[in-house]
């Protein structure tokens, strides 16, 4: 480890690019704490601890939101264009003609994902502000109070000044791609979520220290911390676990070793999480915007149960939709027909099974197996903070600073594993280069 480590820090190049990362991710951390003019934050806090999606998009922005900074939606507007515009190749061939075409056809599709971006970040902008807009009062302020008639015009105004603020992370994020060491997006989610850990434990010690402090609350916050740790290292093994399907090859002389196909036991990753906490917010968001209260209406009592998380019913129906998302998104990253072909173009075969329909048959057999602990892994992973707070007994405002679990861990692990591949990659390269020439 030592060696690796030295053999990192003796490039130039690489440490440069480090730094031209680190630089560029303290822009956007900055930014994360420059307001919106005209904004009040009174009630932002409040909206994004009753709202999975929110909390997530918090994290995602590094405290952006809970913030309402300029950069208040980060970078996953594009996150989510990103993932439109994947899902999209399957039903539009133009989209899937352009995937296959190399560079070419990947700087049309990124120019479209920067398009959607954009409207994308409009669009959650309105949504968020209109409903905090619900009472103005704590979202103004106070001298604008009193233009009753111009109030939309503010808000569409701030919803431009957020969509700019994704459009400048998005730029943020390309930067680092080029010249920094990479996964640009990734980084500044990563980053983000990092800057919020600080939080969780001075949330914690709040709580359990300092004029707090007793036997028991010392014990309780010992035992926080462990089941933190505990998680990292769930989290940490899971992410690197894969499942090796053998490959032979028919024109190989006997004796000669096959190869194999690695599929990680969480292909789909972070996305299914990502897909249902949105689908179970949109409700409760527009229920918000119409500035309903489950007290005076039927309709919004019955959404809160429905697709509310601290509800029985929602915690059912978010578990039901990350099992839905993680096979459909793992069968679109991991195609058995798709491999199935690409072996029988190559004279391969997975020992024991005909090329052709046998082999597509037994890779998704496999592919379901292996989707189902990855999907049940997920599903857990997202429950434990709902179970973390309830057994603790933390409030709303707690809640969305102590994450224990979830999909924030998933991002970190992900990202700082893909991270120092690459980082180490580059390093040997450097280092054969350098004996070859």
């Amino acid at each position: 480890m030592l060696s690796k480590a030295k053999l990192i820090l003796s490039n130039r190049e690489i440490v440069l690019k480090i730094l031209v990362t680190f630089a560029l991710l303290l822009v956007f951390k900055v930014g994360t704490y420059l307001p919106i003019p005209l904004i009040s934050t009174t009630s932002v806090q409040q909206l994004i601890s009753g709202n999975d999606f929110l909390t997530i998009l918090n994290a995602f922005s590094g405290g952006g939101l809970s913030n309402f900074s300029i950069l208040a939606l980060g970078i996953s507007p594009y996150i989510t264009a990103s993932i439109v515009i994947q899902m999209l190749q399957m039903v539009i061939p133009k989209f899937k003609e352009w995937s296959e075409q190399g560079e070419m056809g990947k700087e049309k599709l990124n120019r479209i994902t920067r398009y959607t971006t954009i409207v994308i970040a409009m669009i959650q902008g309105l949504l968020i502000i209109f409903s905090l807009g619900s009472r103005p009062e704590n979202i103004l302020i106070d001298s604008l109070i009193k233009y009753k008639d111009y109030y939309w015009l503010v808000y569409i105004y701030m919803a431009v000044v957020v969509t700019a603020g994704s459009a400048f992370t998005m730029w943020l994020a390309d930067l680092i791609t080029r010249h920094g060491i990479g996964n640009g997006s990734s980084m500044i989610i990563s980053a983000g979520i990092i800057s919020s850990i600080p939080t969780m434990f001075t949330t914690l010690s709040s709580k359990y220290l300092g004029v707090n402090f007793t036997a028991l609350n010392c014990f309780l916050f010992i035992l926080v911390v462990l089941l933190y740790v505990v998680m990292i290292l769930g989290v940490v093994y899971f992410e690197g676990a894969v499942r090796k399907i053998p490959v032979q090859y028919a024109n190989r002389q006997a004796g000669q070793k096959g190869s194999d196909i690695p599929v990680k036991i969480n292909s789909a990753n972070v996305i299914p999480v990502i897909f249902a906490s949105t689908i179970m917010s949109i409700p409760l968001t527009i229920v918000g915007v119409m500035g309903l209260s489950t007290e005076s209406s039927n309709a919004a009592y019955w959404l809160n149960q429905i697709f509310s998380t601290s509800q029985p019913i929602g915690i059912a129906l978010y578990v039901i939709l990350i099992v839905f998302f993680s096979f459909f998104y793992s069968f679109m990253q991991v195609d058995p027909d798709r491999i199935s072909d690409n072996l029988e173009k190559q004279g391969a075969f997975i020992p024991g099974y005909r090329p052709g329909e046998e082999t597509k048959v037994q890779l998704s057999k496999m592919l379901f197996r292996i989707t189902l602990i990855g999907c049940a892994y997920l599903a857990i992973l997202a429950l434990v903070p709902i179970i973390v707070s309830k057994a603790f007994g933390f409030t709303s405002t707690e809640s969305s600073a102590i994450t224990i679990g979830g999909t924030s861990l998933i991002i970190i692990v992900g990202v700082a594993i893909e991270t120092f591949r690459q980082i180490e990659t580059a390093s040997e390269t450097k280092d054969y280069k350098g004996f070859l020439d």
